[in-house]
């Protein structure tokens, strides 16, 4: 009674359709065996209405909390809601292994589903992040009888967003770590490690090597960290078997796409997107203000995946609702493929044909004087700054896995660190629309051949506040990025992608530094291992933007916004 009360008064609350059912049938603990002996502990949602389709969820974050919440939704809207707990996790046998069994697990579920009585022939699958992986892992092999898909701030590969840039997404990773132990460890002792500030995590972030960090953590090792840690090299055999991404060819469902513009996967998630799209497939797909896990981004993943079901899994909702006696539901509404949301002043949703929009790339030069101009570079000595692993430059906001601590922030405490060089625009004169990949290319020189380069692009208010608009790092060495006979590296940074309208009377401003810690793992500037390294080394580097070094960020201008008028 409790369940159908909070799912009533949720599903007010987030303006949802009225629902086909209120009886719901609740089957806890099924114990589904995959074909290597391992119980997979599954619930199932029944409601009481002929011929509903299935959509299925898998999970390693627990079927308990929201999550029954919304298997309850997603049953009243008319289907059966089939969650499990991945191995290992959620009273689930055998030990979790990212990636590693998802495939087969996911098969061994399908083959389950189709032995029910209930079973109409058609499913589809929904969920967040690694429920998002999941999904990809059985995808291409799941037949036509998978109808949609609903892929929420994920992708079908993580190996790219675990070492953006070459780096190690240091805060990801191990606050993933940490959350899934967490899970093992009675309730009132983690709410108690929350109240706390998680000290142990804090501590673990800032823990030399990094292959102690999980235990400073968790007080355990974690198989998967370690891992990671070893086999970080682009041409490591280990992911070759954990991404997903060489396979969506054979993908034939329907997929919705939804994310922000702050969220650890974006970047991975809109390749995905164009690689459906070079299939000739037409995945929906929406982008807004959200971060990973902020509560509007639910919001936004439960409306729109409840819909892309509703319309891709129903052949025949009418008929459906003239037997059960249910409320007529609306009709579905042609939408656009794309919508995203523009921040900003005068900002707001944006309906596109596709994505990325056509644009025009921008080029904004560094100039002398801390400026950033539209006019070609002029002769002028670099500007330099003095990097110190030891004293890491801090990360503040942005593309982070706790929502609270993600997304724009006034970055003014950390410009104002000597270790961060910035260049800053004029007000502008008229308003300007970036909507799409953005892209920096910064020309340096640097005493240490290992080292990182942070660049990020901030929106100056009125009041000169300098908020995080989108950034990028890369890791050099020697071995990629070679120095020409002047000493001088060329490094491409591919930046998050954005949406975006700078007001008039705010400025551009970019920054540079060596590093976002603990985003990402700080680079020792010795060329040791990621997971071993313990000797620190600091160093000097210049940053370069003469004729010959061009440094500059490329911003993708829509054709609609004005142009800025050149300085």
């Amino acid at each position: 009674m409790l369940d159908r009360l909070a799912a009533g008064l949720a599903a007010t609350a987030l303006r949802l359709p009225p629902a086909r059912t209120r009886r719901v049938t609740v089957t806890r603990d099924i114990a589904l065996r995959v074909r290597d002996g391992v119980i997979l502990r599954t619930d199932h949602y029944a409601p009481d209405l002929p011929a509903a389709p299935t959509v299925l969820i898998r999970t390693p974050y627990g079927r308990a909390g929201p999550m029954r919440l919304l298997c309850r939704l997603a049953a009243e809207q008319g289907f059966h809601v089939v969650i499990q707990s991945c191995r290992g996790t959620g009273g689930s046998g055998g030990e979790f292994e990212p990636f590693v069994h998802e495939r087969d697990d996911g098969l061994d579920t399908l083959d389950w589903l189709r032995r029910q009585p209930w079973w109409t022939g058609a499913f589809g699958m929904f969920g967040a992040s690694y429920q998002g992986f999941v999904q990809w892992a059985l995808a291409a092999d799941a037949g036509p009888q998978l109808r949609a898909m609903v892929a929420v701030a994920t992708a079908s590969t993580t190996r790219d967003s675990t070492y953006a840039g070459e780096s190690f997404a240091l805060d990801t990773v191990l606050t993933w770590a940490e959350l899934l132990q967490a899970q093992t460890v009675p309730w009132l002792a983690r709410q108690w490690e929350l109240k706390r500030g998680q000290p142990r995590l804090t501590a673990a972030l800032a823990h030399l090597p990094l292959i102690e960090a999980d235990r400073v953590a968790t007080g355990v090792t974690v198989p998967f960290f370690q891992e990671w840690l070893r086999h970080h090299t682009p041409q490591a055999d280990y992911w070759r078997s954990r991404v997903f991404d060489d396979r969506l060819h054979l993908v034939s469902s329907p997929v919705a796409m939804v994310s922000g513009w702050h969220d650890i996967f974006l970047p991975a998630q809109l390749r995905d997107y164009q690689a459906l799209r070079a299939t000739g497939a037409r995945p929906r797909l929406v982008v807004g203000p959200w971060t990973h896990g902020s509560p509007g981004l639910f919001v936004a993943a439960l409306r729109e995946g409840l819909r892309w079901l509703d319309s891709h899994l129903c052949d025949d909702p009418a008929g459906d609702e003239r037997a059960a006696g249910a409320t007529p539901r609306p009709e579905p509404v042609d939408e656009a493929p794309v919508r995203v949301h523009v921040g900003g002043a005068g900002g707001g949703w944006r309906d596109l044909p596709d994505w990325p929009p056509p644009a025009d790339a921008t080029r904004w030069y560094l100039h002398p004087g801390a400026a950033l101009r539209t006019s070609d570079p002029v002769p002028s000595a670099p500007d330099g700054f003095w990097y110190d692993p030891a004293d890491p430059t801090p990360s503040l906001g942005g593309p982070l896995l706790v929502a609270q601590r993600a997304g724009p922030f006034d970055n003014r405490p950390v410009e104002a660190r000597p270790d961060v060089v910035t260049w800053t625009s004029e007000p502008l004169a008229a308003g300007i629309e970036v909507v799409g990949p953005v892209r920096a290319q910064i020309h340096l020189r640097s005493e240490l051949t290992h080292l990182d380069v942070f660049v990020r692009l901030c929106d100056v208010d009125r009041r000169g506040r300098s908020w995080n608009i989108c950034d990028g790092l890369v890791r050099v060495d020697p071995q990629r990025f070679p120095a020409d006979h002047d000493g001088a590296v060329v490094v491409p940074v591919e930046m998050w992608p954005t949406a975006h309208r700078f007001a008039p009377g705010h400025r551009l401003r970019l920054q540079v530094s060596g590093g976002a810690h603990p985003r990402y793992a700080r680079n020792p500037g010795t060329g040791e291992p990621l997971g071993a390294a313990v000797t620190l080394r600091g160093g000097f580097r210049e940053i370069m933007h003469d004729p010959d070094h061009p440094s500059a960020v490329v911003l993708p201008v829509v054709h609609s916004a004005s142009q800025p008028s050149p300085s």
